[in-house]
This record gives C-alpha cells, structure tokens and sequence, in this order.
C-alpha cells in the first residue's frame, strides 16, 4: 500500500480499478485547514492525463510495472510482433499502441515493454537511435553551418530536420525523446 503522502515522481498506484503514474506533486499545508497532496496523474493505460487532490492519508494499492526488453520483429496489417528476449515468446499490440515508436524503431531492434498483470500496454525505443537519411535535399559542400537546416525523411518514415551537409545514405543519431537530430555517425 501507498498513501498519497508518499507519492513521488513515477510511483504507480491503483485507484478506481484504473493504474495510474504520478508525473507530479505537491504537497500543500494551507493557513487554514488540513493539509491535502496536489498531484497531476497519467492512466498508464489510456494516456490520459488528469490533476487530482488526495488527503495524504488516502492509501491506495501500488501497481507493479514490469519492464522487459523486446525485439520488435514484424507487423502484420494492424498488429504488431514484439519477441521476449529470454524467453522467445511473441506479444502482438495493436497500432495505436505503438504508432509513436514506430517513428524510430526498425525490424530487429530492442525496445522496452511495458507490462501490468501479463498485459503490455507501452512501448518505448532506445534513448537513442541510428536511422539512415533516406531522402533530402543535396547537401551543400563547405556548409557545416548548424544554423540552418533542412527536412530529411529517416528510413522509418519519420521525418526530422537535420543540418545543411546531411545527405542521403548518411547515418544520424537521433534522440528519441523529442525526435532531435544530434550526429552524423562515421
């Protein structure tokens, strides 16, 4: 059990048959009255994002997240195939619950699941990808200006903004967080 007095950044609790990750709090002691924790919760679920208010002694049942790394194999139409790397077993999720790491994630890359009570519910890529430019404007020899930039289209589809002398064929380092470009890779 966790009371709404101890919540802290990323700590996942169960409350109205929902599971829920605190993204941030605050613990208010006003002049006048009782005490009450202020916090902004996400529905690991649904994604959904809401700010609640909790007496700190409200207890709630902590949710255990399981995180396991993931071989993302193949999609099949609007399913897609993520293999267990120790146990070889084969987790299908649908589109919409991978659609934003799809952006940075090829056939045969890891990435991590995660899993509440058997059910995968989220997927995220490495912090950092190398994805091959596979369509942009020519570069412009001499420029290595990082001032301006240009729109390149990655071999996943995504398409990011990356300096003047990147090419086609070239190899970038991406940071999946924001979707940045960081390096060329030699």
């Amino acid at each position: 059990m966790v009371s709404a007095g101890d919540f802290r950044k990323g700590t996942t609790f169960e409350m109205d048959g929902n599971v829920y990750n605190v993204i941030e709090f605050l613990h208010v002691k006003p002049g006048k009255g009782s005490p009450f924790v202020r916090a902004k919760i996400k529905n690991v679920m649904t994604g959904q994002v809401r700010e609640d208010t909790f007496n700190p002694s409200d207890k709630f049942q902590e949710a255990v997240i399981e995180k396991k790394d993931m071989l993302y194999l193949y999609n099949d139409g609007d399913l897609y195939y993520f293999m267990d790397n120790e146990t070889y077993e084969q987790k299908p999720l649908n589109k919409d619950a991978v659609e934003d790491v799809l952006k940075f994630v090829l056939e045969n890359m890891n990435v991590t699941m995660y899993i509440y009570k058997g059910e995968p519910f989220a997927v995220y890529p490495p912090t950092f990808v190398e994805l091959e430019v596979v369509d942009t404007e020519p570069g412009i020899q001499g420029d290595t200006s990082k001032a301006s930039k240009k729109p390149a289209t990655l071999s996943t589809g995504y398409t990011i903004n990356v300096p003047l002398f990147i090419n086609i064929g070239d190899v970038i380092r991406v940071d999946t967080r924001d979707g940045s470009y960081l390096e060329k890779v030699k």
